[in-house]
């Protein structure tokens, strides 16, 4: 043979095989459990905009590199020696990595290293001192101008302000807690401090949960097991009552404002007024269907006067603060469901609605910012798709709405603090990161205008399950009772064959503010669940009427009935499944966690018969054992709704278990307590029906660490126990 002949068949010989080989490789539990990074889509490690400018940063190898609009080279800006230089200059220990930064201004950051706080100049390479607060302290929250520190220190709070240590409170009793989130961080709550506009002031959450009965967890790690004492405020039960006290870091006063009766009320929304004379609150009730917005006196926490109220029949749910205009600090921005769909509304202090800035049957799921003009607010929604997330901007004036992200699919965003501090937009309005990723796209960074034209690709795609033998995924609707679609994803087993029926690992999760099926790396799916495909597995998975981003009517489909229409939507994908050729109908198990597991546990037993085996983790089994929060907002109280608690109750007379089911819980659940299960587990014996149950001890709510895995393992070997 020719040999030029012969070195071309053997080149398009091994590039044949590599193309047949290189998708070979399988998924392991280590794998699932992201223990493998390789697994994960490369990230730009904390992208940024630097200060006020149009320049951003991010980390790679130990460096700080910065870029900008006019360059597609980026410029090395700080090592990790440099770093260490400066630490040594300061007799401090050495990092072994880079530290998490924020900027100050365009060319100084600081970080916290051992309970210092300390500033970097980017020029001199510099590292300087700004303060420090106590070694144990946590929820930390800077004030960006003064430096100045607020953090806790058990129940207490304490400010850092000009390197002295200040204790705020003085609270000895272990059921008063000060500075740390409330209401168990529902309503968007998820920090217990708010410093003012000028660091004048401290705001914070005072949470009292003494009238709360104590909820007992086992510590076993002693000699004699212990009892762990937990606030566990119960549906219909005593709830706690928080209060808002505001620090004078001048007078070093607390005064505490006066938002009134019912004590078990919530506060929510908390927001300062620009001038730091006024402080907002949404004031909700404890039906949770009717809100006002209050404004109060700063120096003597008296109630000034309402802006406006929201009621709605069922629930009204405020998650987000108001935005206020820098450059216009009498008008603010506001997020409500009002109209049936979450969207943007222009007000004034004075409470009088200027206009409703974006409308229609889709919802906005975040506010990001505004431009230094602020005649642009941007923001992300939903406006293409339910199952996509895209960048937009609005007019104040024009209400003309542009999506500015380029490609369809999932496109991070978070909202700005101040001016755009830490956000997508660049301080000027100008630019966009972009960070996103969809059905074929793991996940790219772009540089765009804010028009919504590409200007630099940061970080090219690259796909870190290229080589792995994943199966086929599709995404797809079907209707429900009612008419409307529902969003499905189904992944077929890696080596699917024609003419071959396959068991169905069918996974669930179904309750409010969640989304499982996106337009998004692997549709969504985790690698557990591309793992199960590879064990041969259809995969599939729905959400139903009750989960987030379909507006008022969808999400509220489940109120006082939770369990109802979720199962009823779930079955129409098993309807759609069992239509399937390649379905076998005799082998279709279901797995689902927390809320799915309370899902899991209905569908087998209100649907006998249809699934030969499930696996229930963290099951909620009875609502009146759930928490005040969030089971009355769905629920109301037992009292209120004895026959919605009673059909939804997995203890109810009329169910019959006679599938196989295993489920799961660990000893320290402080979300879905233990005792959910347990009284499951108790009916089963009174009924002389077999069940598997398995424990992990220490473990809370989720199953973490290297735990995980054994967690995986013990699921899939149930359903190939049972179903294979």
């Amino acid at each position: 043979m020719n040999r030029y002949l012969y070195f071309n068949f053997t080149l398009v010989f091994l590039l044949f095989s590599s193309l047949i080989f290189s998708q070979d490789k399988i998924l392991t539990l280590e794998d699932a459990v992201y223990m493998n990074p390789e697994v994960l889509p490369k990230k730009m490690n904390q992208l940024q905009w630097m200060g006020n400018s149009d320049r951003y940063s991010y980390v790679f190898d130990n460096m700080l590199l910065a870029g900008n609009p006019m360059s597609d080279k980026p410029d090395t800006l700080v090592t990790l020696d440099d770093i260490n230089a400066g630490l040594e200059d300061m007799e401090l220990d050495s990092v072994k990595s880079f530290p998490q930064i924020s900027y100050v201004d365009d060319f100084n950051f600081r970080f916290i290293f051992e309970n210092k706080l300390l500033l970097f100049d980017i020029i001199s390479k510099n590292l300087s001192f700004l303060n420090y607060h106590y070694e144990k302290g946590k929820n930390i929250d800077i004030f960006d101008e003064s430096n100045a520190i607020a953090y806790t220190l058990d129940n207490n709070l304490y400010v850092a302000h000009k390197t002295e240590q200040i204790q705020v409170t003085n609270d000895n009793n272990p059921g008063i807690v000060n500075g740390q989130t409330v209401h168990r961080n529902e309503f968007g709550i998820y920090k217990g401090t708010f410093w003012s506009p000028s660091g004048n002031y401290l705001a914070f959450y005072r949470k009292d949960e003494t009238m709360v009965k104590d909820y007992p967890l086992m510590d076993i790690e002693k000699r004699i097991a212990e009892v762990e004492n937990t606030k566990y405020p119960m549906a219909g039960m005593t709830s706690e009552e928080v209060t808002l006290g505001i620090y004078n870091i001048k007078t070093r006063d607390v005064i505490y404002v006066k938002t009134g009766e019912p004590r078990d009320q919530y506060l929510t929304s908390v927001t300062w007024d620009p001038t730091e004379k006024y402080i907002y609150i949404g004031i909700l009730n404890r039906d949770q269907n009717h809100l006002k917005l209050n404004k109060y006196n700063v120096l003597t926490g008296d109630f000034v006067y309402t802006l406006f109220e929201e009621q709605n029949e069922k629930y009204v749910e405020p998650e987000h603060p108001m935005y206020f205009l820098p450059t216009k600090p009498g008008q603010f921005v506001w997020m409500s469901e009002r109209d049936g769909y979450q969207h943007l509304y222009l007000y004034q202090t004075s409470g009088r609605l200027i206009k409703q800035l974006t409308k229609g049957e889709w919802v906005v799921t975040n506010f990001i910012g505004t431009d230094d003009k602020e005649k642009t607010i941007f923001f992300r929604g939903t406006k293409e798709s339910p199952i996509e997330k895209n960048i937009y901007s609005v007019g104040l004036r024009s209400e003309k709405i542009t999506r500015i992200s380029p490609d369809h699919g999932t496109h991070s965003a978070f909202f700005g603090r101040g001016n755009n501090k830490h956000s997508v937009v660049s301080y000027s309005g100008d630019y966009i990161l972009d960070e996103y990723s969809n059905t074929a796209i793991a996940r790219e960074y772009k540089l765009l205008y804010s028009e919504g034209t590409t200007l630099q690709t940061l970080q090219e795609n690259a796909d870190p399950m290229k080589d792995y033998n994943l199966g086929e995924m599709s995404i797809f609707t079907v209707k429900s009772d009612d008419g409307q679609d529902l969003y499905c994803r189904l992944i077929k087993p890696a080596d699917f064959e024609e003419g071959k029926r396959y068991p169905v690992f069918f996974y669930v999760y179904g309750g409010p503010h969640s989304q499982l099926v996106k337009d998004s790396w692997l549709g969504a799916a985790g690698i557990f669940q591309n793992y199960m495909a590879q064990q041969g597995y259809v995969v599939f998975t729905m959400d139903n009427r009750g989960t987030a981003n379909r507006g008022l009517e969808f999400e509220q489909a489940i109120f006082r009935n939770v369990g109802e229409a979720e199962v009823a939507d779930q079955m129409r994908g098993v309807e759609h499944l069992l239509s399937l050729d390649f379905v076998d109908p005799e082998r279709v198990g279901v797995d689902g966690w927390s809320y799915g597991g309370f899902m899991t546990i209905s569908m087998m037993l209100k649907y006998p018969g249809i699934f030969k085996a499930g696996c229930a983790g963290g099951p909620v089994i009875d609502w009146k054992y759930y928490e005040v929060m969030y089971g009355e907002r769905y629920m109301d109280t037992p009292k209120t709704n004895p026959e919605g608690y009673k059909n939804s109750s997995l203890l109810n007379e009329n169910y019959q278990l006679e599938d196989k089911l295993l489920i799961i819980n660990g000893t320290k659940d402080h979300t879905v307590v233990w005792q959910n299960s347990l009284t499951f587990l108790k009916k089963c014996v009174d009924e002389g029906k077999q069940v598997d149950y398995f424990v992990y001890p220490g473990h809370k709510h989720n199953i973490r660490g290297k735990d995980r895995m054994h967690l995986y393992e013990k699921i899939s070997l149930y359903f190939e126990k049972n179903l294979k």
